[in-house]
């Protein structure tokens, strides 16, 4: 009897595996990554704003008369006399107690370099100590020539002289007086005065 040959195409097909028509899987952020994305986020940045500062042992001078007297501006009275006994009472009183906070600061410097004076084992530490010292001791001498200045304008106020400009004769004015107590000259005369300062510099 002739034997039936059995087709090779059947055979060869029924050996291979359905392939499954699912979409494939979208990639997907680990989640430990979006934690740690979001930890970056909210950790604060350090700046030197934030940073902690060292206390100044000594309040250092910027030139504000506020921060040694309860500063109050002068009101001026329509038609009143300039440099007139109230004007002068408030001048003088802007002084002395300017002059006595910058006083206070001296003091204040001397105690603390006694109690903080320590001779360090590590020279950078004493490297630092005294640099904080020659800081703090500029700063006192520029207070200490202000200090002259107060003197020089209470004498002005004492002979009537206070209030007027030394190159020009003018009135200074009574609201630069304020922000300047020890000014011995009028705006523009001063503005002058630099001015040559910084062409003879040049």
């Amino acid at each position: 009897m002739p034997v039936k040959k059995t087709s090779s195409k059947k055979t060869t097909a029924s050996k291979k595996k359905p392939v499954s028509k699912k979409p494939a899987a979208k990639a997907v952020k680990p989640v430990a990554a979006k934690a740690a994305a979001k930890n970056i986020a909210k950790a604060p940045v350090k700046t030197a704003a934030t940073a902690k500062k060292r206390p100044a042992p000594a309040r250092a001078f910027s030139g504000d008369v506020s921060q040694y007297t309860d500063f109050t501006p002068y009101e001026l009275k329509k038609g009143e006399d300039y440099m007139n006994d109230a004007q002068l009472r408030h001048f003088t009183g802007i002084l002395r107690a300017w002059k006595q906070g910058l006083m206070e600061e001296v003091d204040r410097t001397v105690g603390h370099m006694k109690d903080e004076a320590t001779n360090f084992p590590d020279p950078n530490d004493r490297a630092t100590q005294e640099e904080e010292f020659n800081l703090e001791l500029r700063t006192r001498d520029r207070e200490r020539k202000l200090i002259k200045k107060i003197d020089e304008a209470l004498e002005k106020i004492d002979d009537d002289d206070y209030g007027y400009c030394e190159a020009c004769g003018i009135e200074i004015g009574v609201r630069r007086l304020e922000a300047r107590p020890t000014a011995s000259m009028c705006i523009d005369c001063k503005t002058l005065e630099e001015l040559k300062e910084k062409q003879t510099r040049a």
